[in-house]
Order: C-alpha cells, then sequence, then structure tokens
C-alpha cells in the first residue's frame, strides 16, 4: 500500500486507517519512515497520524523541546484531535511529555521509548568528524543494537545532515536544549496512563533511566526488549507492537 504524505496548513504528516487516533512522534535523527512497522500494524484498526517535526526548519520553531511541543500542539489543534493515544521516541518522547503535561484532557494515554527528558547521551557535543563516513556509521550504529539496523539510506541521510551546517548546528541547539530541560521533577505530576517500552541495551537512555520514569509517573507500568537498544519499534517490531497493542487492549476512560 502507497503511503501519501499529506502538506497542508504548514504541517507534513501521514495519516492512514480510522478509528482512534494513535499519534507517533520521532526523535531527533528520526524520520517518519522510522514508525513503518507501527503504521503497518495499526492502521487497520486505529486513524495513525506522523507529523513531521521541523527539525531543520528554522522559520517554523525555534531550536527547543518548548518550540517543538508548542508545534505539535498546533498541529493537534489543527487537525481537532481528541482522545489521542500518543507515542514517542527519544527527542520525540520528550515532546509527548510536555504536551501531555500542558494539555492532560487531549490524550487517553502515553507511550514512551527511549525517551529524553532525564537523562540521555549522544553523539557528542559536536561533529568533529563530520566528514568521515565511517565516523557517522559508528555513531548511528551505537543507535541500535545490531548496527546493520542502520540501513545505508538512514546513514546516507545522516551524513548529508551533519554536513549541512544550518542543519548541523540546528540539531545541536536542539540536542543541547533537550539535555537542559531534564522534567524529573514534572512528570511526577503526569497522572494519563503510560507505558515504557525500553531496549535493555539502550546505550544513549539506559535501562536505569527506564526505572527513573518509571518511578516518577504514578501510573506508568514498564517493559524491556531484550537484543534492543534505543529503536525498539525498528529493532524489535513484532514484540513492541504486541506490548503497545496490549496496552491499547485496556480501557481508557474518556
Amino acid at each position: 500500500m502507497e503511503i501519501k504524505l499529506i502538506k497542508e496548513g504548514g504541517y507534513e504528516y501521514i495519516e492512514e486507517g480510522s478509528g482512534p487516533c494513535l499519534l507517533l512522534l520521532h526523535g531527533l535523527f528520526g524520520a517518519m519512515s522510522n514508525w513503518m512497522p507501527v503504521l503497518n500494524e495499526f492502521r487497520k484498526d486505529y486513524k495513525v497520524i506522523i507529523p513531521l517535526m521541523p527539525i531543520y526548519q528554522p522559520s517554523k520553531v525555534e531550536a527547543s523541546v518548548d518550540g517543538l511541543a508548542d508545534f505539535i500542539s498546533g498541529f493537534i489543534v489543527y487537525k481537532n484531535l481528541n482522545n489521542i493515544h500518543l507515542l514517542g521516541n527519544s527527542l520525540g518522547g520528550h515532546i509527548a511529555l510536555i504536551c501531555t503535561l500542558e494539555n492532560p484532557d487531549k490524550f487517553l494515554s502515553l507511550i514512551l521509548t527511549g525517551s529524553s527528558g532525564l537523562f540521555e547521551t549522544g553523539m557528542g557535543t559536536g561533529f568533529p568528524r563530520r566528514s568521515d563516513y565511517d565516523y557517522i556509521k559508528d555513531r548511528i550504529g551505537y543507535t541500535f543494537y545490531d548496527p546493520e539496523t542502520a540501513t545505508q539510506d538512514l546513514l546516507d541521510e545522516v551524513f548529508d545532515i551533519v554536513n549541512d551546517n544550518r542543519k548541523a548546528l540546528r540539531i545541536l541547539y536542539i540536542a543541547r536544549a533537550a539535555q537542559r530541560h531534564n522534567m524529573r521533577q514534572a512528570i511526577r505530576n503526569i497522572h494519563t496512563p503510560t507505558l515504557l517500552i525500553w531496549g535493555l541495551n539502550d546505550n544513549i537512555t539506559p535501562t536505569n533511566v527506564a526505572h527513573e520514569f518509571n518511578k516518577l509517573m504514578p501510573n506508568s507500568s514498564l517493559k524491556f526488549i531484550d537484543q534492543c537498544a534505543h529503536a525498539p519499534m525498528m529493532e524489535q517490531p513484532v514484540i513492541f507492537n504486541k506490548y503497545v497493542r496490549q496496552f491499547l487492549g485496556r480501557s481508557f476512560v474518556v
């Protein structure tokens, strides 16, 4: 089935299926394509929406987590979305946390995987060897349990991004802003039913981060996936989708 990219109202997004709304947010180096295994699994039962976050578009939002959260909140208003199941990976999880705190009545549930917001490592404070393709390949491979999960298309895309001065600087600004924007105190106030799905081999947001989220968020549950790192929906999609479906099978109060 061909996936159509919709461009309207200043937004770019994918929307497939019908039913309850499942809104998916990608990470800093992520893309809408990261969610294809989830889209393919759930579009027969849900309206699956994947907005493109304007990571590289300075005219859209300021280079901050709050700017990106405002963008997603604006998208939700534009699409008149309610009773949302919100799922975020890495930086997308961070944005999901902010949106849930600001508009809790919009969301039925929250699913976080490898989320930033408490602690995260990254590609460092700069890209000192960004013209070195093998170096970039090694750093991207660090994201996955099996480095071969990083496709050639993904490697080429990241290499092009970090060698574009404007895009590289914007990534660094957003990454630093995310590290400064610690949500340890704020997430205690999130009572939305929350599922945490974490890779046991995550080097960017390690397992202790998952346990900390679980401890601080009063209505959360935690699932781990073995032989899996920072992008479980890409690395272990069958298990990831099983956990998501089990969680979404609960009764959520509207």
